[in-house]
């Protein structure tokens, strides 16, 4: 009878365990969503379990940028974890209490380490302390936020809502040799104010910068020329940046656009086999689209700052049509906390999205 009592217990702590589970194919069926997961699930204190891990992609499962991600978040909360191997497709994690402190991260690839930082960055803003990391890898990958975007925008807006998060670039990371290096130190409350973003309000300032790392710097004059023609910027905006003691080859696009209410910023990325006027059009084509539907949020910076707003308790922002990565971000917060999200078109080329608690 004991035994069987044992049994029974045993398996509803298992059951209450895992009581979240997530299709990792729903949606864009990517690494965003083993992401959120784990940063909602760090936060929360809620367990959860994966399956179908990035089904969506040509090669599924855990990469290494992916694996990367979990174990950071399995070391800074003392999780319980299994599946967390590369190519699994299938992970469990039960987190314990998140604790402030130094950590080092490696990616070891050119995988981004910018989204090992996005996956813990959320349960450190809402306890008290100081953490400070150490993070290598890529940092100016396509698919992913650079070091530039997170250092010009996505922070200064997490200060906005009362973070004290700062990040500074020891050397930048290129696709495909990796090897980059940034510090990133939080100082929190525990606390985050709710934000709106409604307006972007007059254009202050335009600039485009094209770094190269071991590449001819023919390269970057074509893109900031494609950069010049398309837009209209002047010559004395447009800026050519060689990388001192480079890792390996690589070249990023970034335009920066700062506004009365908000800065935003788009980059491309040099490929083997692309041509540096095709990388230009693709960025400028984004910013274009950008400029022309008036608001303040791009489509990349709405994915990123659904979690801050949700654990602020709510805000208000709007952006161009949400993204497949953004409505499927929104769903995966919906199983982690009590929030409602709105997304309603307000103009031809402009959307709100408004979060706020159950």
């Amino acid at each position: 009878m004991r035994l069987l009592r044992l049994l029974r217990l045993l398996r509803y702590k298992i059951v209450m365990r895992h009581d979240i589970e997530i299709d990792g194919s729903f949606g864009e069926g990517g690494g965003q969503i083993l992401r959120t997961s784990l940063a909602l699930s760090l936060v929360t204190g809620k367990p959860f379990r994966m399956e179908r891990i990035r089904a969506n992609r040509k090669r599924p499962g855990l990469a290494r940028q992916h694996l990367t991600a979990v174990n950071a978040a399995a070391i800074i909360s003392n999780a319980d974890v299994s599946g967390n191997a590369l190519e699994s497709q299938t992970l469990t994690f039960a987190p314990q209490q998140v604790i402030p402190g130094d950590y080092h991260f490696a990616v070891g690839t050119a995988g981004n380490c910018t989204l090992v930082l996005q996956t813990v960055l959320p349960a450190l803003l809402t306890i008290v302390g100081e953490s400070r990391f150490v993070l290598e890898g890529g940092t100016h990958n396509p698919l992913a936020p650079s070091f530039d975007f997170l250092e010009a925008v996505f922070l200064p807006i997490l200060g906005r809502m009362g973070a004290n998060v700062s990040a500074k670039l020891d050397r930048p990371g290129f696709y495909p040799a990796g090897g980059g290096k940034m510090r990133v130190t939080i100082t929190s409350s525990g606390t985050l104010k709710p934000l709106e973003l409604l307006e972007r309000g007059a254009i202050v300032s335009q600039s485009a910068t094209a770094l190269l790392s071991e590449l001819p710097a023919h390269i970057g004059e074509r893109e900031l020329k494609i950069v010049k023609q398309r837009l209209g910027w002047p010559s004395r905006h447009l800026r050519l940046e060689e990388i001192n003691n480079p890792v390996g080859p690589g070249n990023a696009l970034t335009l920066t656009i700062v506004s009365e209410q908000i800065t935003e910023l788009f980059a491309g990325f040099g490929e083997r086999g692309v041509r540096a006027e095709t990388v230009a059009e693709r960025v400028v084509n984004e910013a274009q689209a950008y400029l022309d539907a008036n608001v303040p949020v791009g489509a990349h910076l709405a994915d990123q700052l659904l979690i801050p707003f949700a654990l602020a308790g709510g805000g208000r922002f709007r952006t161009l049509a949400p993204t497949l990565h953004t409505t499927t971000n929104i769903e995966i917060l919906k199983h982690f906390l009590d929030i409602d999200a709105q997304v309603a078109q307000v103009a031809e080329k402009a959307w709100e999205i408004t979060l706020h608690k159950q």
